[in-house]
């Protein structure tokens, strides 16, 4: 008697796959404060907005929530003064690569 096997098997599911590393949440954070849109941020993370808003509420009162918060409060302040936005981009890149949350 022979097998056959089902028309649509189901696919492995990456084990990083919709995971919020801590490196993944800096960069979101990032994105978002240049952005100013949780939906940019999130698409530029590779994740979806719908994901960040519930990682959020997760995390409501951590470190995340509050860089949420500062961070759509410095793009209202960067949006003011363009120029100073990429010098604060490049500084938080550089601090999250030397306490080790990017690589």
């Amino acid at each position: 008697m022979e097998q056959t096997s089902s028309p649509n098997p189901p696919r492995p599911r990456s084990a990083k796959r919709g995971h919020w590393t801590p490196a993944l949440q800096a960069r979101f954070v990032a994105a978002l404060m240049q952005s100013g849109s949780v939906r940019t941020a999130a698409r530029a993370v590779g994740m979806s907005p719908s994901s960040a808003h519930r990682l959020r509420a997760r995390l409501k009162g951590t470190e995340f929530d509050a860089n949420w918060t500062e961070a759509l409060r410095m793009y209202d302040y960067y949006r003011a003064h363009p120029l100073a936005l990429e010098a604060m981009a490049t500084a938080i890149v550089n601090r999250c690569i030397k306490d080790g949350t990017l690589r």
